[in-house]
């Protein structure tokens, strides 16, 4: 008999409930209400050389019904190495079916990341581009890695053929609400946008003015529906904020926004903020795409849910008598 939504939902809980135990610090939640988290895995080293983190987003229909969506973050972490980690996850799903596997999966890369510390592979060489490089957790709860170029502005004439280098309407720009936290300040920009171009156009623009151009990062991602390919047009850039440009991206991908570009400018204020700073950046940008309609703020998308369910309900009922 399949299990109710309720039950299911009961399982989701009491399994995050669990590895936020057994997992303390490692387990990071990136966003309650999407149901996004990500954990730390490293190899048990009292000085770990390798690490992952693992970033899930739970359906609804999971354990019972759907898989969880998963990504594998690690600067090191490419081709042959990802695919065969990945295929092992793949492997436990299948085995596991209908039943709670994170914990098995986080065990599973721990095994990995051990028999790789335990072999001759070399350590990983990489170095973070944020200023806040005294945080040894902050940028372990990261997205993919995204290239960052020196001039942010620049980055896009790659995508903008000299063919097509008309002058296009500049469109309007909205600017959100500061936040502030220990004298950092955090504030989105957002324009509608529907080509490179204006994506360009509108970099250009906020750089004008002086206080976003003094800002210690301009992070910024942008998604342009293509209509006649049925495909996105979608980049970000992380200004120096280690893959917070690939975190944006990945927010305005789960909301399912398109033809918008979101900046968030931070001003560092010399106290280090942590894996909080990722927080705030998801939050301007979030707020600024529920205030210009971009995406329902969790009140409507809750009362929606409940509308939906009770729908559901209804003809459910209907169906049974």
């Amino acid at each position: 008999m399949a299990a109710s939504e309720e039950e299911t939902a009961q399982q989701q809980i009491d399994e995050i409930e669990a590895l936020s135990s057994i997992y303390g610090d490692d387990w990071c939640v990136v966003d309650e209400d999407e149901k996004i988290y990500c954990i730390k895995i490293n190899d048990c080293l009292d000085q770990p050389k390798w690490t992952v983190c693992l970033q899930v987003i739970l359906p609804p229909g999971y354990p019972t019904a759907e898989p969880p969506i998963y990504q594998l973050n690690a600067p090191w972490l490419r081709g042959q190495d990802y695919m065969e980690l990945a295929n092992s996850l793949e492997e436990i799903y299948v085995q596991n079916l209908g039943e709670s596997i994170l914990y098995l999966w986080v065990e599973k890369i721990r095994e990995v990341l051990i028999e790789k510390a335990q072999s001759s592979d070399p350590e990983p060489d990489f170095k973070k581009t944020s200023e806040e490089v005294d945080e040894d957790d902050g940028d372990d709860f990261l997205l993919d890695y995204q290239p960052v170029l020196e001039d942010p502005i620049k980055m896009l004439n790659y995508v903008t053929p000299e063919s097509h280098e008309v002058d296009e309407e500049l469109p309007p720009i909205h600017h959100g609400h500061p936040i502030t936290d220990r004298r950092s300040t955090f504030q989105a920009h957002l324009a509608p946008v529907v080509t490179p171009r204006q994506v360009k156009r509108v970099l250009e623009k906020l750089y004008e003015n002086k206080k976003i151009a003094s800002a210690t990062h301009n992070i910024y991602a942008y998604r342009i529906y293509c209509e006649d390919k049925q495909t996105f047009l979608q980049d970000c850039e992380d200004d120096g904020e280690t893959a917070a440009g690939g975190r944006l991206l990945h927010l305005m991908q789960i909301l399912n926004v398109h033809n918008v570009l979101v900046v968030v400018s931070r001003w560092y204020g010399g106290i280090l903020l942590g894996p909080d700073r990722f927080k705030h950046i998801n939050n301007c940008a979030r707020n600024i795409l529920v205030e210009y309609n971009y995406v329902h703020s969790a009140e409507e998308s809750s009362k929606q849910t409940g509308k939906s369910k009770k729908i559901r309900k209804d003809n459910k009922k209907r169906t049974e008598h």
